[in-house]
């Protein structure tokens, strides 16, 4: 790490760490970037004001487009996943989002790669996160634990670390030890425990001790980052705290909000600019950043919201002026959540019969709604859909 770039940042300190790199079995004597407490709202340009009032009228478009939806549960699926396949790319795990998607439509028997094993987590993450808030929970050190435990279980990342507050030293980026990493978050111990638990004092504070969300979420997500609390999976996690953070202040009802794809395309800058922000300790480039990103997210979330709506009605109609009924009409309804289905899953929805559910699916390929894709069991995928998720 370049300490002399942090040596008099106004916002956080470095402190003296030592001991042996787990990765190198070298001893080392570094410094560690430590960042002071969140404080009351940061000094802002005009210009991020005002990407941050366009953030929030793009959420709000994103909150009234989710209300229309006839069944929010079925549209969370392809988002939750769609976000999941995203986020986790943007650590190094990659998995086609078609993969993605079909996964659960595999036998128990088949075995599951361990990229795709991550990815499935956090999708178990994410929802496990918005139930414990519908369930009334705020964001807590417990809740964030809870999650990263499923978010790592069965992963590189398993072990006595998994599920709570790191009690090792980790470092960002680089090289192979730590002196050569890029930056280096502060050390494990008591201290880092109450950091992290002042972190969601701050952002469960009433009143808030930033009143406009989007920026609150901005600093949050800096905040997260920087202290690194976990042992691995922490860009997950502080992606996700995004959207909890957001559903917790009311911002959106739903859990729609895809947000890695977009950073994922910025990957450079988004890194730069919270390592800029340590340095320096302006908050107005990183939130404009933020901003940006949340709005052209929520944006694009609510054209793929339309264009689901729109593809489902006109399936709809092609069903009706087919004549077609019964569990083809069923069909139909869940494909904005199942873009990709085989008989057996559809079996299991309907609680139709196997011939039943196979002659549906084959008037609606004939219809040109459904395409064969191959594969054991037989999957099929409503193309327009699918364009519409990935």
């Amino acid at each position: 790490m370049q300490i002399d770039k942090f040596r008099s940042s106004p916002i956080g300190g470095l402190t003296s760490i030592s001991g042996t790199d787990g990765r190198t079995g070298r001893e080392y004597n570094h410094m560690a970037y430590v960042p002071d407490p969140l404080g009351g709202d940061p000094e802002l340009s005009t210009a991020t004001w005002t990407e941050v009032a366009q953030a929030s009228f793009a959420l709000g478009k994103l909150n009234q487009a989710s209300r229309q939806i006839p069944a929010p549960d079925l549209l969370r699926r392809p988002s939750i996943r769609r976000e999941a396949q995203s986020t986790s790319a943007l650590e190094g795990t990659f998995a086609a989002i078609d993969d993605v998607l079909a996964a659960d439509l595999a036998s128990d028997e088949s075995p599951r790669s361990l990229e795709m094993t991550e990815v499935l987590n956090y999708v178990v993450a994410a929802e496990r996160g918005f139930s414990a808030l519908a369930d009334g929970y705020p964001i807590s050190v417990t809740l964030l634990c809870q999650l990263h435990g499923t978010l790592v279980a069965e992963t590189r990342a398993d072990g006595e670390q998994a599920g709570r507050v790191r009690r090792i030293q980790v470092a960002i980026g680089g090289g192979l030890s730590i002196e050569e990493a890029r930056f280096v978050p502060p050390p494990p111990g008591v201290a880092l425990e109450a950091d992290l638990r002042n972190l969601m004092d701050w952002v469960n504070a009433s009143p808030p001790r930033v009143g406009q969300p989007v920026i609150a979420a901005a600093m949050t997500h800096y905040q997260f980052e920087t202290l690194h609390p976990f042992n691995d999976g922490n860009g997950r996690i502080g992606r996700l705290l995004i959207a909890l953070q957001l559903i917790q202040s009311e911002v959106v009802s739903e859990p729609l909000l895809a947000v890695s794809p977009w950073f994922e395309a910025r990957k450079d800058e988004y890194i730069d600019q919270m390592a800029a922000l340590s340095a320096s300790g302006n908050w107005d480039p990183w939130v404009r950043f933020f901003a940006t990103g949340i709005k052209d997210s929520a944006f694009d979330t609510t054209r793929r919201i339309d264009e689901l709506l729109d593809t489902r009605e006109r399936y709809v109609e092609v069903v009706r002026l087919n004549n077609l009924r019964g569990v083809a009409r069923d069909i139909v309804d869940l494909l904005i959540g199942f873009p990709i289905i085989t008989v057996p899953q559809l079996v299991k929805r309907t609680s139709a019969t196997f011939p039943t559910v196979n002659s549906a699916i084959q008037k609606l390929v004939s219809l040109g709604i459904l395409t064969p894709m191959g594969g054991t069991p037989r999957r099929f995928v409503a193309m327009d859909v699918f364009r519409a998720v990935r």
